[in-house]
């Protein structure tokens, strides 16, 4: 059971959590739609992050609509995006200089910009499906099942 009810407001239990204050869904909802739609950084990328931020975040309503990250240490560019983004949710106090030095070898600065901007959102969005207890059962999308 959520942490409070669900509103009227808003297409999926997320957005109805968040849909007692429609003013703020609305921009939220704004703001999800521009770092996906609006952003230079491969959308495969971007997956791979979310993925993997919800198993470190621990929200199970995010981790089932695809399941676990799905690439490999090969894939350099994604793999330091992805430490980067569980760096951040782990401790975001302890990112240095040098972490974005590592991420200036893979990305540009306008690129860096707009991960640490998707990062952070993605982040909040998570820990508030956690807070509000959202579960795997809540997901109408679920790939998988915890």
């Amino acid at each position: 059971m959520t942490t409070i009810p669900f509103s009227e407001n808003g297409n999926s239990p997320f957005e109805k959590l968040i849909g007692h204050n429609p003013t703020i869904l609305k921009q939220w909802n704004i703001l999800e739609e521009t770092l996906w739609a609006e952003t230079n950084t491969d959308k495969i990328m971007l997956e791979q992050i979310r993925r993997a931020m919800a198993f470190e975040n621990g929200c199970e309503y995010c981790m089932v609509k695809a399941g676990k990250p799905d690439f490999n240490a090969s894939q350099i560019k994604i793999s330091v995006a992805v430490a980067f983004a569980e760096l951040l949710c782990k401790d975001h106090k302890s990112i240095l200089p040098a972490h974005f030095n590592m991420l200036r070898e893979y990305f540009t600065d306008q690129e860096i910009s707009g991960l640490c901007a998707f990062i952070a959102f993605v982040n909040a969005s998570q820990k508030l499906g956690k807070i509000f207890n959202l579960s795997e059962n809540d997901q109408p999308n679920a790939v998988i099942r915890l």
